[in-house]
Parts: C-alpha cells; structure tokens; sequence
C-alpha cells in the first residue's frame, strides 16, 4: 500500500472506532490495525524527513563550495 493509501485506511479506521455500533471485537482487530498503520506511517515520515535533511545538506553544500569558489575568482 501507498502512503497515501494508508493514511485513506488509518481515517476509515478511526470513523469506525467512533462509529458506536463497532462492536468490541471489531473495535479492538481496528486498532491493532491502526497499530501498526501507524508505526508504518511513522517510519515512512522519518525516512522521508532524512531525505529531505540530505538533499537540503547537499545543496547547502553546494551552495557553499560555489560561494568559495566565486571568492577565489
């Protein structure tokens, strides 16, 4: 599944544990769904967040390395 495809899930999800006619049962399979849903969300988030740290880093970097150079010339 996407990340977007879980998020879609995690909302029926949590329509449903309001929803006052889920029984218990049901109730409790939803959340351990939700569970793990949301542990798969947040290591998706976190790994888009280092990506974003590198390319930020790279082109600071490079920002950089062009700054010294245009000092240099």
């Amino acid at each position: 599944m996407s990340f977007e495809s879980d998020l879609k899930r995690m909302e029926e999800i949590t329509d449903l544990l309001k929803d006052e006619s889920t029984g218990l049962e049901d109730a409790i399979t939803l959340y351990e769904e939700a569970s793990a849903l949301s542990k798969k969300l947040s290591k998706t988030l976190k790994n888009i967040q280092r990506k974003i740290e590198k390319v930020t880093s790279t082109e600071e970097d490079i920002l950089e390395t062009e700054t010294e150079e245009d000092i240099n010339d």
